[in-house]
C-alpha cells in the first residue's frame, strides 16, 4: 500500500479492504492543464450527453481555428456563431463568463493556481456563472491534482460509502465531510476508492 491507501485502511477498515482488493487506482490524465480550458469543457458538458457535448464543443474548436478559444477570441463570437455551434443562450452566457473572468483574472493560469488553496480557488471560481462547488471540485482532483479533496455532494461519493458500509440511506453530505476529515491529506485518493465502490456496486455488493 502507499502512504495515502494506508492511511485510508487505518481510518475505515471497510474502505481499506476493498483498497486491498483493487489494487492502485490512478488518476485519468487530465484533458486540459490549463483551469481556463478544463472550466470552458465542464460549462459545455452540462446537461448533455457526453456524445452530444464533444459534438458541439468540437464545433466550437472548429470555429475557432482547431483550437480552443483564448478569451478574447470566445469573447469576439458573434452570439449567431455560438449559437451555430449548438449552444443554448444560457450555455453560451455561461461560456463568455468562463472567458470574462479568465480575462481579468478571476481564473487563474495553472502557475497561479499552484499557489492558491483549495477553498480560495472554491471561492473565486464558483462566482462563474454555471460554475458550482462540485465542478471546481472536479477540476482540483483531475485537472490540478489535489490530494485533499472530497466531494461530498457528489452521489457517488456517498453511494459508494452507502454501499461499503451496508448502510440503508446514503451519509448527508454534511455527515460525510465531517467523517472524511479522517482520510486528511488524502482525500482525494479516498474519493476514487469510493467512487469505483459504487461502480462495482452496481453489478454486486462491493463489500461482499
Amino acid at each position: 500500500m502507499s502512504l495515502a491507501t494506508a492511511h485510508i485502511a487505518q481510518a475505515d477498515p471497510a474502505l481499506g479492504a476493498f483498497i486491498t482488493r483493487h489494487g492502485p487506482l490512478k488518476r485519468p490524465k487530465p484533458d486540459f492543464a490549463e483551469p481556463y480550458h478544463a472550466l470552458l469543457s465542464a460549462v459545455a458538458h452540462q446537461q448533455l450527453h457526453a456524445r452530444a457535448a464533444e459534438a458541439i464543443f468540437g464545433r466550437l474548436k472548429l470555429a475557432c481555428g482547431a483550437l480552443l478559444p483564448e478569451p478574447h477570441v470566445l469573447l469576439a463570437l458573434p452570439a449567431e456563431t455560438l449559437r451555430a455551434c449548438g449552444f443554448s443562450a444560457n450555455k453560451a452566457a455561461a461560456l463568455r463568463d468562463v472567458a470574462t473572468k479568465a480575462a481579468d483574472g478571476t481564473i487563474p493560469t495553472r502557475a497561479q493556481a499552484l499557489r492558491l488553496a483549495d477553498e480560495e480557488l472554491i471561492a473565486r471560481l464558483t462566482t462563474i456563472r454555471g460554475v458550482g462547488r462540485w465542478t471546481v471540485e472536479m477540476l482540483l482532483i483531475f485537472t490540478l491534482r489535489r490530494p485533499d479533496v472530497l466531494p461530498v455532494d457528489d452521489f457517488g461519493i456517498r453511494e459508494g460509502y452507502r454501499r461499503l458500509h451496508g448502510l440503508e440511506a446514503q451519509p448527508k453530505p454534511r455527515e460525510l465531510a465531517q467523517t472524511g476529515l479522517a482520510f486528511a491529506p488524502y482525500r482525494s485518493t479516498a474519493a476514487l476508492y469510493l467512487w469505483k465502490a459504487a461502480d462495482a456496486g452496481k453489478g454486486a455488493n462491493p463489500a461482499a
